[in-house]
């Protein structure tokens, strides 16, 4: 258990059955009534970034969350196989606890692994990938840089929408983090 008062960024905790990491904390005492902490913390499961405020002296179950740098082998129709860059350690996890995380990552990138409590709990890609288009339409005469986009697959099987003149062949760079499009890369 850990007390509003051992607060520290980046701890991990739980609060009404649900896992948080704190971003900042603020310590407030007020002239009139009883001290509080002002906190923002982060949803490990979705990310999301609320604002809560806790009595002084409130306690939580404490958290352990670690961050480790994998090497991601394949896929398989049930599971996700990753290596331990140091040990050569495989580690085996669901489909559902990977979710879409590496629809844009290849065979063979490193890939961060965030187990909470000791147990696996989420795979984080690398923010910026590179990936060959493999199916795209012809571009039409006319297209320009400013111009629309369209629907292209890339080499991992991933659709994103990309600019007209992008062509099959060419390797575009992709935000992982919502799927966009950022720059051709060759071509």
């Amino acid at each position: 258990m850990v007390s509003t008062n051992d607060f520290k960024n980046g701890m991990g905790i739980e609060v009404e059955g649900q896992l948080f990491t704190i971003v900042e904390f603020q310590h407030v005492k007020p002239g009139k009534g009883s001290a509080f902490v002002r906190t923002k913390l982060k949803n490990m499961a979705t990310g999301a970034v609320i604002d809560r405020t806790f009595r002084a002296g409130e306690k939580f179950r404490r958290v352990r969350t670690e961050s480790k740098k994998m090497l991601y082998l394949y896929s398989t129709p049930d599971e996700v196989v990753l290596m331990d860059n140091d040990s050569y350690e495989q580690v085996s996890l669901p489909l559902p606890l990977v979710g879409d995380s590496l629809k844009f990552v290849k065979e063979n990138v490193d890939v961060e692994l965030l187990s909470i409590d000791g147990k696996p709990a989420s795979v984080v890609p690398p923010i910026f990938v590179e990936l060959a288009v493999t199916d795209t339409q012809p571009g039409v005469k006319g297209d320009t840089v400013s111009g629309g986009s369209k629907p292209a697959t890339v080499e991992t099987g991933a659709v994103v929408s990309v600019p007209l003149f992008i062509k099959v062949g060419e390797v575009v760079k992709i935000d992982t983090r919502n799927g966009e499009y950022v720059e051709r890369v060759s071509g």
